[in-house]
């Protein structure tokens, strides 16, 4: 790539992918040359058959320290390297990550008692003296319950299920003895979906995961994570992905307590430095710190190998987690049948994550032996320094000592600048940095600036007249993309002059999208500070690319200046645009939902269309790529007319692929995207047929609208429908949209001008799929190797985590 990008420095807490880290150095009390064992012993593990592949996480207090991908996320039916973000089926690791911290929120809460009989809440559970177990012996195994029934009692879903546990007998005294129990704690999450009032996938996602700003862990992935997911084995002839392996959680639609949930690396170590935290996470607090002292609270058997929290494992002969070195009895996690790991160790503030998919491609796989490996090394790296670290937990008010662990003090993790920065963030964007540096860039420039009414600083400042005003720097032209240099207009923009500075004002989106030699005489810089959306057919996208060939082929110099992506930079979805469909609204091979910045996506295009700029992109500080902008703390500005707030951003890359045919998706009303319709349509049948839909974060309710004249259907009565995100982690924008497409035909057929959906598809495979589909929940799977491809490319420029 020519030129350099600006890259900034990782942030406190931020994930560090180690594939180009120094094999030497120190971070965070630990010796980086001892965890580059960890590639030694993957690489084994990975040639024996140990594994395909994996993800090794290694924190300490709130620093990554060690973040790398290792082999294969799938090798049949197709070799697709692991990555770290990939998502894993978490067997067991459900049990305490889900189930018993939601138990755990509801003592905290005072519904629920560790003393409580379970069959004061599940009445089926009492028969054959099972009215006697309490929560807190389920929650330790010691309930005297099987370890396991037989799948076939789970056929007839959760209700029959619960009924055929409720006939169980026990096999020891309650309290009596450690049997490692799935059934126990598929009653556990049957009394969490009692007391809470609904299911314990929901309680988890909003009461634990998404305060924790865990966004890719959930129960049941929606479609669009399925590429993402790594593989099992084979169920009934077909790969397990995407979907629960445990067969008794499989029956019940895959939310049950024992297993079902999944997640990445990444989201784990959020998990573990909020119990590290004693319950908080950049101020996020979901559990009390005596709760969190009660959960880790070892509970001995009567036996050294037999030790227990409140769902985690301490010392049992499933520990292998902990490694040789380790403190027994003082640290804990818990595994899962899959593959996965994780354990805490707090009095060093360190904790180690295994994510593998061992099963894939045969169902024997063994990870036990790598487990205690790597958490042997990992200890084993430690320095004196490490070691010696103030020992205190923050509260909120600061570094104060306190006893939290059993026996022991806290690894010190002082949060409070991480709280400033995440989930209620105060973002500074590109022009910001400029400006704070006092536009060095710029200095002895003759500049042209691409930009619009969104070039503004945080304080609301133009960038027009912040370098109109900057020390030697000589602004010579503007240039405007489509709506023009003030974002209002809905047509052919022509050039003007700018009535503040008597700079000329050329429209980049009418007589020519490109500059031209005469545009561009006198300027040997050119600065673009425009904001996007994060969908590939938002012309601004095209416009900044377009620009960046001129200056490429006149050797003028070209500045991206950052800004969010305000979807976040975790959505990637949608077919890759064909080759034949590229332009204007498709200008590279990008997914429909791209998941870049618009600095990323200059990188991107600069190296790989080999465009050659000189190219320097200026990058925001205090982003993070699960950012929504309303957590940014930036003034929303509409980028363009139809674009008036965060949820038509969110259902844009969706509801606009239908744009082009013959609906209205709500352009000449208040709710642009968030509502669409025609003369033609039953808003009733439609948004039934899309409630129907088994559609994540989203409801549509029918209404009837009127579109203003110059609008599609402008003074005509249309049928149609409101939608409604009603969880936006959840909200699969283009799998929404592809439904919509696939209900109009088939409730309206050639009403419907469905052939005009691959205007902004833009993939003649994908479309073909949504024709022929019997459902539409069986047309992203045609997408998932272009975009695993895309997402291998994507991650070379990357410049937040």
């Amino acid at each position: 790539m020519a030129g350099a990008v600006a890259i900034p420095l990782l942030a406190r807490g931020a994930a560090a992918d180690t594939a180009s880290s120094p094999a030497g150095g120190v971070r965070a009390g630990m010796d980086l040359s001892r965890l580059a064992r960890i590639d030694d012993l993957m690489t084994a593990a990975i040639a024996k058959g140990d594994c395909p592949g994996g993800v090794v996480l290694v924190g300490r207090g709130d620093c990554v320290v060690w973040r790398k991908a290792y082999g294969h996320r799938s090798i049949e039916p197709d070799k697709i390297p692991m990555t770290v973000d990939t998502v894993f089926d978490m067997a067991s690791v459900t049990k305490v990550v889900a189930t018993a911290t939601s138990v755990a929120v509801l003592i905290d809460r005072g519904v629920l008692s560790l003393s409580d009989r379970a069959a004061e809440f599940v009445p089926e559970f009492k028969p054959h003296g099972k009215d006697r177990i309490t929560i807190e012996q389920l929650l330790i195994h010691r309930s005297g319950l099987i370890a396991d029934n037989p799948v076939s009692e789970y056929a007839g879903g959760r209700a029959d299920a619960i009924d055929k546990i409720g006939q169980l007998k026990l096999i020891a005294e309650p309290g009596e003895k450690f049997i490692y129990s799935d059934v126990g704690y598929i009653v556990l999450g049957e009394v969490v979906r009692r007391v809470a009032g609904m299911p314990l996938s929901e309680f988890a996602t909003s009461q634990v995961f998404l305060p924790l700003g865990m966004a890719a862990t959930r129960f049941n992935p929606p479609e669009s994570w399925w590429p993402r997911c790594a593989p099992q084995e084979k169920r009934d002839g077909r790969w397990i992905v995407g979907e629960v392996h445990d067969p008794r959680a499989y029956a019940m639609r895959g939310v049950a307590g024992h297993a079902g949930l999944f997640g990445t690396a990444d989201d784990l170590a959020r998990y573990c430095r909020m119990i590290l935290h004693g319950g908080e996470l950049d101020g996020k607090r979901v559990l009390s710190p005596l709760m969190v002292r009660e959960m880790v609270r070892p509970r001995p058997f009567g036996t050294t190998t037999g030790v227990r929290g409140l769902g985690f494992d301490i010392g049992t002969g499933y520990s292998s987690p902990r490694g040789d070195l380790f403190a027994p009895f003082a640290s804990f996690g818990h595994t899962g049948f899959t593959g996965t790991s994780f354990w805490i160790d707090p009095q060093t503030g360190v904790y180690v994550i295994l994510l593998t998919n061992r099963l894939h491609p045969d169902g024997k796989g063994d990870v036990v032996d790598l487990r205690r490996k790597i958490a042997t090394v990992v200890a084993s790296a430690i320095t004196v320094e490490g070691l010696t670290e103030s020992s205190a937990l923050s509260t909120g008010s600061g570094r104060v000592p306190h006893q939290l662990w059993p026996g022991t003090l806290p690894y010190g993790m002082d949060t409070v600048a991480r709280r400033a920065a995440v989930r209620n963030a105060s973002v500074l964007t590109g022009l910001d940095v400029l400006v704070r540096e006092g536009f060095r860039l710029a200095a002895g420039r003759k500049v042209g600036i691409i930009t619009n009414h969104t070039g503004v600083s945080s304080d609301g400042r133009s960038i027009v007249d912040l370098l109109v005003r900057a020390p030697n720097v000589r602004v010579v032209a503007l240039f405007a993309p489509e709506h023009g240099f003030r974002g209002v207009l809905d047509e052919r923009i022509e050039h003007e002059k700018d009535a503040a500075t008597g700079l000329p004002i050329y429209s980049l989106y009418g007589e020519t999208r490109t500059p031209t030699d005469a545009m561009l005489e006198g300027i040997d810089t050119l600065v673009f500070d425009i904001q996007d959306v994060g969908a590939r057919f938002y012309t601004y996208v095209a416009t900044m690319g377009n620009c960046m060939k001129a200056a490429a082929k006149r050797k003028i110099r070209y500045v991206v200046l950052d800004r969010p992506n305000p979807i976040t930079g975790l959505y990637v979805a949608g077919p890759i645009a064909d080759e034949d469909k590229l332009g204007f609204t498709a200008f590279w091979r990008l997914p429909v939902a791209h998941g870049m910045t618009i600095g990323e996506l200059a990188a991107m295009f600069n190296s790989e269309m080999q465009i050659g700029a000189e190219l320097t992109v200026v990058p925001m500080e205090g982003w993070s790529r699960d950012l929504w902008f309303d957590q940014t703390g930036l003034l929303w500005t509409n980028p363009s007319p139809n674009m008036r707030n965060l949820t038509q951003a969110m259902l844009y890359p969706g509801v606009c692929l239908i744009e082009a045919t013959n609906v209205s998706v709500g352009r000449g009303t208040d709710e642009p995207f968030e509502r669409f319709g025609a003369p033609w349509i039953d808003g009733r049948k439609l948004a039934a047929a899309l409630n129907a839909s088994d559609l994540a974060g989203v409801r549509f309710v029918p209404i009837e609208f009127t579109p203003a004249a110059g609008s599609r259907f402008g003074g005509q009565k249309c049928g149609g429908v409101h939608v409604l995100v009603t969880d936006r982690d959840a909200l699969d924008s283009v799998r929404v949209g592809i439904t919509i497409a696939w209900q109009l035909r088939a409730l309206f057929g050639d009403k419907f001008d469905f052939a005009k959906v691959n205007n902004l598809l833009a993939n003649a495979e994908a479309l073909k799929a949504l024709q022929d589909a019997k459902s539409p929940s069986a047309v992203p799977p045609t997408w998932g190797g272009d975009l695993e491809t895309f997402r291998r490319i994507r991650e070379k420029y990357l410049l937040y985590r």
